[in-house]
Order: structure tokens, then sequence, then C-alpha cells
């Protein structure tokens, strides 16, 4: 089962990233270390920000894109709850390092959710004009097994 909010491009980009992790992981070196701190806390605010059911903090860290498509704080965490629960809900979340595919930035997250299956949630982020980076959507995809 695979989910997406932005970027319809990103489902080949999934299968590719599960697919050819070794050739990813020499992208990787690529990401400024700066640059890996700050996408990383990004995510980490707006996971946060689902759990304790701030909608305007999880809204803000999003692209203006997705911010003008779900057009309020409350459709969007809607939105997440109903389609995300893993994403508004984690039981545990682990964080790979940021990947430059085609020249855009993606985070691979691990998730668990509630009853123990573990999830991919790949982020694309779009670095703003005043440099600060936004989340692009997600795209989302359960693992076989359980656990992250």
């Amino acid at each position: 089962m695979a989910r997406a909010f932005a970027a319809p491009l990103l489902a080949p980009l999934l299968a590719a990233l599960l697919s050819f992790a070794s050739f990813f992981a020499a992208a990787q070196q690529a990401v400024a270390p700066e640059d890996a701190r700050a996408v990383r806390a990004v995510i980490e605010a707006q996971i946060e920000a689902f759990r304790r059911d701030d909608a305007a903090q999880a809204f803000s860290l999003a692209t203006p894109g997705i911010r003008e498509r779900f057009g309020d704080a409350a459709t969007f965490l809607d939105m997440v709850r109903s389609a995300y629960a893993v994403v508004y809900r984690p039981r545990s979340v682990a964080f790979e390092a940021p990947l430059l595919v085609d020249g855009e930035l993606v985070k691979p997250v691990y998730l668990t959710d509630a009853d123990g299956r573990a999830w991919v949630a790949i982020y694309p982020m779009q670095r703003q004009p005043d440099g600060s980076w936004r989340t692009n959507g997600c795209q989302l995809a359960r693992f076989a097994g359980t656990e992250t």
C-alpha cells in the first residue's frame, strides 16, 4: 500500500529507493551535514506537531505548494490523521541519511504504526528562499515485516 500527498513522480522514486539502496548510499554523501541536520529537524518537528495535534505548527512546516493545496491547517491535519495514521501517531521513528536524487533532497524515515507494522516514508524536501527547509509531501509504503 502506498500513499502520496505530493510529487506524483515520487512513486518511481520510492521503488528505486527500495530497490537500489546500495546505489543511493553513495549519493547520500552529497548532502551537506548542516542540510541533513536541518531536514531532520523539520521532519521531527512536524511529527511532534502531529502528536500534539498542533495543526498550525505541522502546516507551517510544509511547503507553500502543500499549504495552498490543502488551504488551511485543520484540513491538512485531518488529511494526515485519516490517510497517514503512521505519520500522525507513530509508535517508533528512525531516520536514514537524506539523499540527493536527480537534484531533489529526499529523506527516508522508517516508522512503526500502533499495530507494529513497519513503514517507510520518503519526504521530498524543498529549500525555501530564506534558506529554511520544508516538507514537500510524503510517499508512504508498508513493509511486509513488522517493527522498524
